[in-house]
């Protein structure tokens, strides 16, 4: 948020002021007409804000299911909110971003071939004005387009620019996807404490007859103040940080092929051929498309709630739109209106280690957690995970919860996950215990925060894994077992102590305060400290400051959350050193077979 201060104006003697007005008498003064046109300009701000002023892309999408290809061309204004004039835009081609191979561990990702990770490539760039071609140039390995443009934007003022753009997806082994596949993964990563970073394929595939295209197009870098935030850094973390913008997306695909978007189908647009989706205000624009997907919706006040998947999962699809319907319900009434109509939350087969992903106005959930304990399909599974049917089937209500509550916190109100991971992390997961609380009442949701918060921790510090300070950028974190550990439960936890500290009414007070302040804009952790710190009573304001520093400033998990089960490691033979791979049987799910509840709640999380 800029700041504008204004200077006090000097007070003429008051003799000649008497003179002043005397003339102005003998004058009439001036007309009001005149006075309105000595108006200063509106400030920069004032002339960058609302629906006109906003960032907005107009797509032409045209998707090849069966050839795992896309072409497109976007049509893109830029508003210049700075206050400095731009003569360059910079986008981000996200699905172009590669793991360094320095940072990964032997036989990881990095080690895939450019067939197997998606491509984005720039066809053209022109002035939308003229058509006249534009200079540009990509840097960073593939991962930036720089765009040279003719003239240079004043502050207040836009520009619009047209880019061509096509890409291709990998096809994904469906044996990547699988529910065993996504637990043997999270213990590999609890015993061996390997290193993970996302990959532009988590988000860009197809498997098991569906495509999710969640960075099919160049978007936008933010443009903070007057700086660009052009680097994109791999990390165990989300990625994506864009600015809110205004979208129109025509789609064309073949005939049988059902799509969804983050945004709402326009049916008055729409033909046999081409389907066309608008939303004001999002964050990022994201497709799920496949020739065997269903639907079930819901009107939660305003909003449209859907729920996708596949046929064979229709009672677990109708189960999610129910829990997303709650949630729905209830963060509105606590925390405000969403400034969203459409809100889907679709079933995808993502590859083992990534649980769920958020886009705005559309969420993802792994199919693997899409599992119906009563059909015969799951006969095939391990006993040792069908005898988890309360812990699979928990996460997912956890997980539902947790994800709408992302359209709050890094969707309406955006932060820089890289950076602060931890502000809408936090406030996802705590959101998610008040879900918990509202649904199940007091005793339920003590229980919750043991199995989803709590007892992750303890988890990962029983297999040898350090206590971290928790407001850390996501590069520092090793594999989503540390991340969802150290960020999410600290920071839910921190809330939790802040709510006993306060009371809920006023937490959830500030909260609302926070939410509406930074509504569309990007929050930074000190903002949320800030309306926290405004809503306490002055004798509780230092305390308030001293629960963040103690929190997520410093390493006392153990004496606050809890302590490593030195009973368990001993029993499993667990190393003396962190990370250090265990010898003997190498088999991770028959190692833990008779762990009981206490691990398989923690294995069988969405992360």
């Amino acid at each position: 948020m800029k700041k504008i201060f204004f200077s006090a104006l000097h007070r003429p003697p008051a003799s000649v002021t008497l003179l002043l007005v005397a003339w102005a008498l003998a004058l009439g003064l001036v007309s009001l007409a005149a006075a309105n046109a000595q108006q200063p300009p509106p400030s920069t701000k004032e002339a960058a804000t609302g629906e006109a002023a906003r960032q907005r892309y107009d797509i032409q999408l045209k998707i090849d299911f069966d050839a795992l290809s896309y072409t497109g061309s976007e049509r893109v204004r830029w508003v210049n909110r700075g206050d400095r004039a731009v003569a360059v835009l910079y986008f981000h081609l996200y699905s172009n971003l590669r793991p360094n191979e320095a940072s990964t561990s032997a036989g990881s990702r990095s080690q895939r071939t450019e067939t197997e990770e998606p491509r984005i490539d720039i066809t053209e760039v022109r002035s939308a004005a003229d058509g006249t071609p534009l200079i540009y140039s990509i840097d960073d390995q593939g991962t930036r387009l720089r765009v040279n443009l003719r003239e240079q934007v004043l502050p207040g003022k836009a520009t619009e620019v047209v880019v061509g753009f096509k890409g291709n997806v990998p096809e994904i082994d469906p044996d990547e996807t699988g529910l065993t596949s996504h637990i043997v993964k999270q213990v590999s990563a609890a015993l061996r404490g390997d290193r993970e970073i996302r990959s532009p394929r988590d988000l860009n595939f197809r498997c098991r007859g569906g495509m999710l295209l969640g960075t099919s197009y160049p978007v936008l870098a933010v443009h903070d103040g007057d700086e660009w935030a052009r680097k994109l850094e791999p990390s165990v973390g989300d990625t994506i940080f864009n600015e809110v913008a205004d979208y129109e997306v025509s789609i064309a695909v073949a005939p049988g092929v059902v799509v969804f978007t983050s945004a709402g189908e326009d049916e008055k647009a729409g033909s046999e051929k081409t389907m066309v989706f608008s939303a004001p205000a999002l964050r990022d624009f994201a497709i799920i498309a496949g020739r065997n997907l269903r639907s079930e919706q819901a009107i939660v006040g305003k909003t449209t709630l859907r729920s996708i998947f596949i046929p064979e999962h229709e009672r677990i699809g109708k189960r999610v739109l129910a829990m997303a319907e709650d949630s729905l319900r209830i963060f509105s009434s606590k925390f405000g209106q969403l400034p969203f109509k459409t809100l889907n939350i679709a079933e995808a087969p993502l590859v083992a280690g990534l649980g769920s992903n958020e886009f705005a106005g559309l969420e993802v959930i792994a199919s693997a957690y899409y599992v119906d304990f009563d059909s015969p399909a799951v006969r095939n599974l391990p006993e040792i995970i069908r005898e988890q049917r309360p812990s699979v089937e928990e996460s997912l209500e956890w997980g539902v919860a947790h994800l709408v509550a992302h359209q709050w916190w890094g969707a309406a109100v955006g932060n820089n996950p890289a950076r602060e991971p931890v502000l809408d992390e936090a406030l996802a997961s705590w959101s998610a215990l008040l879900y918990f609380r509202e649904i199940y009442g007091e005793k339920r949701t003590a229980i919750v925060l043991q199995d989803q918060l709590q007892g992750v921790y303890r988890l990962y510090r029983t297999f040898g894994g350090e206590d971290m300070d928790a407001n850390r950028p996501s590069r520092d974190y090793r594999n989503t077992f540390q991340y969802a550990a150290v960020v999410a439960t600290k920071g839910a936890l921190m809330f939790v102590q802040l709510q006993r500290l306060l009371g809920e009414e006023k937490l959830l007070a500030a909260f609302r305060n926070y939410y509406r302040a930074n509504l569309l804009e990007i929050a930074e952790l000190d903002d949320l400290r800030g309306a926290l710190i405004a809503e306490a009573p002055l004798e509780q304001r230092r305390e308030v400051a001293r629960t963040f520093n103690r929190w997520l400033a410093s390493k006392r998990g153990d004496e606050d959350i809890a302590k490593p089960d030195q009973k368990l490691a001993t029993s499993l033979g667990l190393p003396a050193k962190p990370n250090q791979q265990r010898g003997g049987d190498r088999n991770p799910l028959s190692a833990f077979a008779r762990i009981g509840k206490f691990f398989w709640q923690q294995v069988t999380r969405i992360r």
